[in-house]
Parts: C-alpha cells; structure tokens; sequence
C-alpha cells in the first residue's frame, strides 16, 4: 500500500476536525493556513459562509516577508487586531489539520495577547 503524502494526511485530520468545530456569528472560526512560504489566517462566519477579516504574512502592508515564526506572531496579531475593529472577541480555533506547534502555535499565541479569546 502506497504511503500517504503528508497533505492528504492533513486534509483527512482536518476534515475530522471540521465535523467538531464550526464559526457561528456570535464565536466565528479563526482558521489558519500554512504553505511553505506564508501564513494565512481568516476569521469565518460558518452558517453565513462569509469571511469577517484575515491576515497573511503575504498582505502589501505586512511587516513581515515571510511564513516563519516571526512572520506568524505578526499575522495573528494582525488578525486579532482587524477581528476587534469588526467586534469580534471570541473565536473558535481551527489549525486546519496542522500540529499546534511552531507557526500554527505562534500565530494562536499572537492572536492571544492581543486579545481574541478561544
């Protein structure tokens, strides 16, 4: 049996994941993605289907130039940042499949102290 790539592995864990976790208005989803070279993170409304803000270490008026650790505190706290101008305080994380470590965890912990909940 052929070995799975890690991609697909991540995709079947977060798909698992999104049966659990779901954005509503009231505690929206924070949901991260990490490529190779950038970080990107969205805070979503579920039952709407819309996305109320997001960050990337790719935006025009980053600070940063580039998906490391460095790059992922300043996105979360962009995106904690864009979150509370539109009233949104409380989230629900979702680190799309990818262990809660390194970028993924700098990004939450960003997010953290500038003040989203979750």
């Amino acid at each position: 049996m052929p070995r799975a790539d890690k991609n697909s592995t991540r995709l079947r864990v977060h798909r698992r994941i999104r049966r659990r976790v779901a954005g509503t208005e009231e505690r929206p989803r924070l949901a991260v993605y990490r490529s190779t070279s950038h970080i990107y993170a969205q805070v979503i409304d579920d039952r709407s289907g819309h996305t109320i803000v997001a960050a990337s270490s790719n935006d025009k008026n980053a600070s940063v130039n580039g998906g490391n650790i460095s790059g992922a505190k300043e996105v979360g706290k962009l995106v904690a940042e864009r979150a509370k101008e539109k009233g949104v305080t409380k989230v629900v994380f979702d680190r799309g499949g990818y262990l809660y470590h390194g970028r993924v965890k700098a990004l939450a912990d960003a997010a953290r102290e500038a003040g989203l909940e979750f």
